[in-house]
């Protein structure tokens, strides 16, 4: 199935079928309304329904700060479709992101997470729910040793380029789980470290969040063809990738 792309109403459009619409989501816009950010006034799901001229269906999130690949659903069959293939692991989510520190070549993180819900979207969950499994694969694809002491401890500062694969899809799991093994995502100024993410905006005049949904391969939910949708990086990611010779690292 062919990948079509195109732009309408500030939302470039990756993909669209009578099923299916994918967006190539902007850092910085909210996937629907929440309490959290009030004084917001564009989301992705109301600027999809305006472009496409129907109603859709979320069936995964992206953070606020992520940018990258957010599919919809034109009804509510094929929606329960895709969040059973999200809930029994039949899609492969691939995320680019920039963290502090040099990681390991390649490995796993099961670490489990407790509950966040968000505020409209999780509105009658169960707040006493147990901490949840979550698993994240990574493999490392380039790293940059920087002549810069951005921390006091060290002369250098040093940065990797990662492909996270997260197995499960708990809320900030990937910016959480980088936390966890002191590979702060850089430009994450909830679960990231201000001194690096300082940097960024000083030196390269970074202010996002390095972290990109760069792919989503699935199955058509209604013909059972095989899907790859692709998200480009914007320019401030772009500016990173070839500051640091990691333009063809970065490649799907």
């Amino acid at each position: 199935m062919d990948i079509e792309s195109g732009t309408a109403n500030q939302i470039e459009i990756i993909y669209e079928d009578e099923f299916l619409v994918a967006i190539n989501k902007e850092a910085g816009l909210l996937v629907h309304r929440s309490w959290l950010d009030k004084g917001e006034t564009r989301f992705a799901l109301q600027l999809t329904r305006d472009a496409v001229g129907c109603h859709v269906f979320p069936v995964h999130r992206l953070d606020k700060p992520t940018s990258g690949v957010l599919l919809f659903a034109k009804s509510s069959a094929v929606a329960r479709s895709l969040t059973e293939a999200f809930t029994e692991h039949k899609v492969t989510k691939q995320y680019l992101a920039v963290v502090r520190g040099f990681m390991p070549e390649q490995g796993t993180v099961d670490y489990e997470l407790s509950f966040k819900p968000d505020a409209i979207a999780d509105k009658f969950a169960n707040l006493d729910k147990p901490a949840q499994e979550a698993v994240t694969h990574w493999r490392r694809l380039a790293q940059v040793e920087l002549p810069f002491a951005v921390s006091k401890k060290h002369d250098t500062s040093r940065y990797s380029l990662m492909r996270l694969t997260p197995e499960t899809g708990r809320k900030h799991q990937l910016r959480r789980h980088m936390r966890h093994l002191f590979h702060h995502i850089v430009g994450d100024t909830s679960h990231g470290d201000g001194r690096h993410n300082r940097f960024f905006r000083s030196q390269y005049g970074c202010t996002r969040m390095l972290l990109h949904a760069q792919s989503l391969a699935l199955s058509h939910p209604v013909t059972g063809e095989p899907l790859l949708l692709k998200a480009e990086l914007d320019e401030q990611w772009m500016n990173i990738l070839k500051e640091f010779s990691w333009v063809e690292s970065a490649e799907v």
